[in-house]
């Protein structure tokens, strides 16, 4: 059985797609302040914690969620679709995190990843998308959400 300490533990860890929901909530609110700033070290930050989380969030997809939701699916086009998505976003990453908001194209690069990231995020969370897919699988969404809680935790704390 149990401790209460592992229960509440346990219980803490969303499922996977709550997860993964969570973060683009995030950054969807760091992209909305972004628009907003004025200052170019408010910037600076934003653009920062977004290409941080936006990395973070790749890599744990990558490694175990879309696996995961590939053999229980074998849904190649939505996977592949959102690994090419991927791979466009980061380019744009590694270009962001070269630059500084002196780069005349600075901003404007911030703004073409929102876009980006609107459209794979409301392609994985349409009523027929890759999250209402692994939900109606035999994935085991809770233990993948603990997987991905541990993974991301690791990679946010700088292990690789």
């Amino acid at each position: 059985m149990a401790t209460a300490s592992a229960r509440r533990t346990e219980a803490a860890v969303p499922d996977a797609v709550t997860l993964l929901k969570a973060d683009h909530r995030q950054v969807e609110e760091w992209f909305e302040a972004f628009q907003k700033a004025r200052s170019a070290k408010v910037k600076e930050d934003l653009a920062a914690n977004i290409c941080k989380a936006l990395t973070v969030h790749t890599e744990i997809e990558e490694e175990i969620f879309y696996p995961a939701f590939l053999a229980a699916t074998k849904d190649l086009d939505m996977h592949h679709e959102a690994i090419v998505e991927h791979d466009a976003a980061k380019k744009l990453i590694a270009e962001i995190e070269a630059s500084d908001p002196s780069d005349d194209f600075f901003d404007s690069k911030v703004h073409v990843l929102s876009e980006m990231i609107k459209h794979h995020v409301k392609e994985e969370e349409k009523a027929d998308g890759m999250f209402a897919e692994a939900k109606h699988s035999k994935l085991d969404l809770k233990a993948l959400g603990q997987q991905l809680s541990d993974r991301k935790n690791a990679l946010m704390s700088g292990e690789s």
